[in-house]
């Protein structure tokens, strides 16, 4: 078993258990090619259910246990207007960390 150690982040002083834990959360949510499809469609504004499943080919059922996954996690949040659902990121440092893995690989694969 470790001893409690000392992590900096951000000029912070944490214990590193608790960053590490928060940090592999934070890519297990960010693990399914499905999540980070939704992310990206969801980075420029707020869309329902039907207008992401018109950008990413899924079915409804699937497309809806990710976004459930997402909201649990704080990535994104949802308003209710009528009988739709609409979602929008509402934690930009996941958004962040996307962009760079994404663009990281896709130059790796240029």
């Amino acid at each position: 078993m470790f001893k409690k150690t000392q992590a900096i982040q951000g000029g912070v002083l944490a214990e590193s258990g608790q960053v590490f834990e928060k940090t592999a959360e934070i890519f297990r949510v960010m693990s399914a090619p499905m999540r980070l499809r939704i992310i990206s469609a969801l980075c420029h504004g707020e869309k329902n259910v039907g207008e992401l499943l018109a950008e990413i080919e899924t079915t409804q059922p699937n497309m809806s246990q990710h976004l459930s996954t997402l909201f649990k996690a704080g990535v994104l949040g949802k308003r209710r207007e009528g009988v739709q659902i609409y979602y929008r990121i509402v934690n930009e440092r996941v958004v962040t960390l996307c962009r760079a893995m994404c663009s990281q690989v896709a130059d790796e694969l240029a």
